[in-house]
């Protein structure tokens, strides 16, 4: 009788061995799935944002910008035509826009920071500088914190 306990009991044993073999590929499965899932998420966020760099507004927006031939140049227009409500304001904070979302997106782990890095790096800090002295004139870098974060960790990841 003893002889059929440990059959029993061994039998048992080994078909809670498969069932947590089991259980512990299907968890790993489970967040190799999650981990492509998101994977696959981030690459779709990061596709579409950067896409809007190059579309029609934004080209506009850069070109305005370009066309000031210095960071405190740019500020004195931001000033200037945000005082007077002229279109161009408008046209102009869709950049400093584009950057705080950016900056909200990787904070909050909508965008890894290593693919911002790899698609922007040194740009988003020149970006920054350019910027500044609009930010500082409009309210200072509380106005922008997330744009202000994003420049500060970029700046800090490709300048050491």
């Amino acid at each position: 009788m003893s002889n059929w306990a440990e059959q029993v009991t061994a039998i048992a044993t080994a078909v809670l061995a498969v069932g947590a073999v089991g259980a512990i590929g299907a968890a790993v499965f489970a967040a190799q799935q999650v981990r492509e899932a998101r994977i696959g998420r981030e690459a779709e966020v990061a596709s579409e944002f950067f896409r809007r760099w190059s579309d029609d507004p934004m080209v506009e927006t850069r070109r305005l910008v370009a066309s000031y031939r210095s960071p405190e140049a740019l500020r004195d227009a931001l000033v200037r035509h945000t005082a007077a409500n002229d279109t161009e304001a408008y046209v102009l904070y869709r950049e400093l826009d584009y950057f705080e979302q950016l900056g909200a997106l990787e904070e909050h782990g909508g965008l890894d920071f290593g693919l911002v890095r790899a698609m922007l790096g040194e740009r988003l800090v020149d970006r920054w500088e350019l910027w500044a002295p609009s930010i500082d004139a409009i309210g200072g870098t509380e106005v922008y914190p997330m744009f202000t974060r994003l420049a500060g960790k970029m700046r800090a990841a490709t300048r050491g």
